[in-house]
């Protein structure tokens, strides 16, 4: 029985149709024929029989020619890239010579790894190029920075945020190398890739939306959802690095947009930008103090012989003139349909011209928006933790803080300015006004007196002050010039601006006298860097209409500069910028466009101080001999100026003192040794020893031969025997003849 069931099941089994289970895929016949394949390369990259090499080609201690390196770059093995980077800094440190000719191999294949997924990678990367780009020139780093900056963009839009944050370490980098193509076209987008990174950046904080707003469309930036997911210190890595990029993009520390401008205006004296109606009126007065001795021959002014009188079809600009003692020439009323036609052009190209900078700042209005409360949120998180009382600042929020303030200073430092009275204004103004009155109650910033000090976070805390007391100053003038009120519904804490004014100005009077700012804190003195930052805010105070004129003379801004320039020696890192800005500053009021507020004071006690600082400059001009033939030449440019221009410190007793404390500078009268030459002869330019000819000849022109005859003699000995005797001998005949 169970036999002949075995028998029935198999022949059942030969006609029977499996089943099909759930999950289970359809049996194949067992006469179906595979013809799956796999294929597999392998790559010989350094064993071709074929390929020639050059034995004297440079190589590394693993015998690796530039050539294998780069090859190497493109191994899927992350350790075989990192060897590779390496390899290529031992190579080029041995043989410099080697960076330029491999710049075209190099920089294709090192730009595929800036969103390399492996982190050791992008680190070795950013280490070479940190090493690397320095010591490359911007002229054969031009033709390759195009495709750096589109492969860096491109990493800050990946998806893996850390990716992201490294792209921004490689920014950074770029904007000290080669800022001006890394910032090019970042308003329109047209002509760099300047657009692209403003887009990253807003990408990554998640602000970017708010600039679609108005008729360009296409200033929408997309919104990146790894924004949310920021470390602090990824915060701050973006912070620092967009506070760079405004700050190289809008130019802070030269003003307006024009590249001569920019290349050529003192760095230190750029906020005077702001009392003048155009950039080339402060471009004229700034050029008249701005020393020409370290530019090249082909670059430098050429010189002027120095006459008594002056020709009408000579520059007044370097010459005194009497615009009393000339009559005026009737003005004709006929005009050809030429004259109309060439006004019309120019006034079209004008209208241009204005068109173009209201859209350049429509563009940096709606960024600003933008960013306003993104930047006001990381401020409120971190400042907690940053003015704790009893422990000490978080590195991390601190640095966000200061980054925060950066950014607004540069931005609304560069947009203030050039606002007009309307809606946008007034967002500015308030907008400002908000951060301000965050920032009010923690100032002025200290560290804490129950914690160990630490200079690096006293430092920080002293830059913060600074850019504190310059957004507060930048506030003062806005309400100045733009005539808007303070908007009262937006005081918060009680603190308002007046409070804010008083709280800056005794601020920066303890720091130009070098007063100590609290009770637990040392006093020092104020350092160059110092100084030049606080620059900005010393013009604002000065230049504003709601800083009274009445105040305390220990909180009295002007008083404390001059008190500080009296006190600085000719040697300290400060005379410079020092020398620099008064010079600016004494002569403001006489520039024909000046269309600031600041006068020079009347009062006794400034006026005694003015001429006190300018009767002193014989001095440090013999002081400073040929040790900084910068200060040397901004000295002897403003004492020729000075009577030029009929300043109100021009007067015959300053040039009287001016002449009795020359005489030293160009011949001394040793008791022992004799009469010796003095630093003039010590000038190697010839250029600058005229100069100082014209300004004495001009000093001794305002006085009586009385004060003019110990002068001439001294200048006589020091001159005798060179070329420049017989120009001497011409110039005092003149003065002689027109007395």
């Amino acid at each position: 029985m169970p036999k002949a069931t075995k028998k029935k099941k198999e022949k059942v089994a030969d006609f029977s149709k499996a089943k099909l289970k759930l999950g289970k895929g359809k049996k194949l016949p067992a006469n179906q024929i595979d013809t799956s394949f796999k294929a597999r390369s392998i790559a010989l990259p350094t064993q071709s029989i074929t390929l020639e090499k050059d034995a004297n080609a440079p190589t590394t201690r693993r015998k690796l020619t530039v050539t294998d390196l780069v090859i190497h770059l493109k191994h899927h093995n992350s350790n075989v890239k990192k060897d590779a980077l390496l390899g290529l800094r031992e190579l080029f440190e041995a043989h410099s010579e080697l960076i330029k000719s491999s710049l075209a191999l190099l920089i294709g294949a090192c730009a595929r790894l800036i969103a390399d997924e492996d982190a050791s990678v992008r680190r070795a990367l950013l280490s070479f190029f940190t090493w690397l780009l320095p010591r490359t020139s911007a002229h054969d780093l031009s033709p390759y920075s195009s495709t750096l900056l589109l492969f860096t963009t491109s990493a800050q839009t990946h998806i893996f945020p850390e990716i992201q944050i490294d792209a921004i370490h490689f920014l950074d980098l770029y904007l000290d190398t080669f800022p001006d193509v890394a910032v090019c076209g970042w308003r329109d987008g047209k002509s760099g890739h300047g657009k692209r990174i403003l887009e990253g950046y807003l990408s990554i904080l998640n602000a970017g939306v708010k600039l679609g707003e108005g008729e360009d469309a296409s200033l929408v930036f997309p919104a990146s959802a790894a924004s949310t997911s920021l470390s602090i210190a990824s915060k701050l890595v973006v912070f620092r690095s967009i506070s760079k990029f405004l700050r190289v993009a809008l130019g802070s520390f030269t003003p307006g947009d024009d590249e001569n401008i920019t290349a050529t205006s003192s760095n230190t004296t750029w906020c005077f930008f702001s009392a003048f109606p155009e950039p080339i009126a402060y471009e004229t007065f700034d050029a008249l103090f701005r020393p020409t001795i370290n530019f090249p021959p082909e670059s430098k002014p050429p010189i002027r012989r120095w006459k008594a009188e002056v020709d009408p079809e000579d520059d007044a600009e370097h010459f005194a003139f009497d615009c009393r003692s000339k009559k005026l020439e009737s003005v004709d009323a006929s005009y050809s349909l030429q004259d109309l036609y060439n006004v019309i052009s120019s006034t079209t190209l004008n209208d241009l011209d204005s068109k173009l900078t209201s859209r350049q700042s429509d563009f940096e209005m709606r960024l600003a928006r933008a960013l306003h409360p993104v930047l006001l949120a990381n401020f409120l998180d971190s400042a907690p933790s940053v003015f704790t009382p009893s422990s000490t600042p978080h590195q991390t929020e601190l640095g966000i803080v200061l980054a925060v303030a950066g950014i607004y200073r540069n931005l609304y430092g560069a947009l203030l300015p050039r606002a007009n009275n309307n809606n946008n204004t007034t967002f500015l103004l308030d907008s400002l006004q908000v951060i301000l009155e965050r920032m009010a109650p923690y100032f002025p910033f200290l560290p804490s007196p129950l914690v160990r000090r630490d200079v690096q976070i006293e430092q920080a805390l002293q830059d913060l002050n600074i850019a504190f007391c310059e957004l507060t100053s930048l506030l003062i003038l806005a309400y100045s010039t733009q005539h808007v009120a303070p908007s009262n519904s937006k005081k918060r804490d009680g603190m308002s601006i007046q409070k804010q004014v008083s709280q800056v100005q005794s601020y920066v009077a303890r720091m130009l006298r070098g007063a100590s700012i609290s009770s637990h804190t040392v006093a020092r003195r104020i350092t160059a860097q110092d100084y030049m930052a606080v620059l900005p805010t010393i013009w604002m105070l000065l230049n504003s209409n709601l800083v009274h004129s009445g105040v305390d003379e220990d909180v009295d801004t002007l008083s404390a500069l001059l008190d500080h320039a009296l006190q600085v020696s000719s040697t300290a890192t400060a005379k410079r910028a020092t020398v620099d800005f008064l010079v600016r500053l004494i002569l403001l009021e006489t520039a024909p466009r000046y269309a600031g507020a600041f006068r020079l004071r009347t009062d006794a006690g400034s006026l005694r101080k003015f001429e006190q600082w300018v009767t002193n400059l014989p001095r440090t001009l013999w002081e400073l001999g040929d040790t900084d033939t910068h200060c040397t030449e901004v000295i002897l440019r403003f004492l020729l100026r000075l009577f030029q221009r009929r300043s109100p410190l021009a007067q015959t007793d300053i040039a009287a003192q001016l002449c009795a404390r020359l005489i030293p500078y160009f011949t001394m009268t040793h008791p022992g040794r004799g009469t010796l030459p003095g630093p003039f002869t010590k000038l190697g330019d010839p250029a600058l020893q005229r100069l100082a000819l014209d300004a004495v000849v001009t000093i001794i022109s305002c006085v009586s031969a009385e004060f003019r005859g110990p002068l001439d003699v001294a200048v006589r000995q020091a001159v005798e025997g060179s070329a420049h005797a017989a120009y001497w001998a011409e110039v005092t005949r003149n003065v002689v003849c027109s007395t």
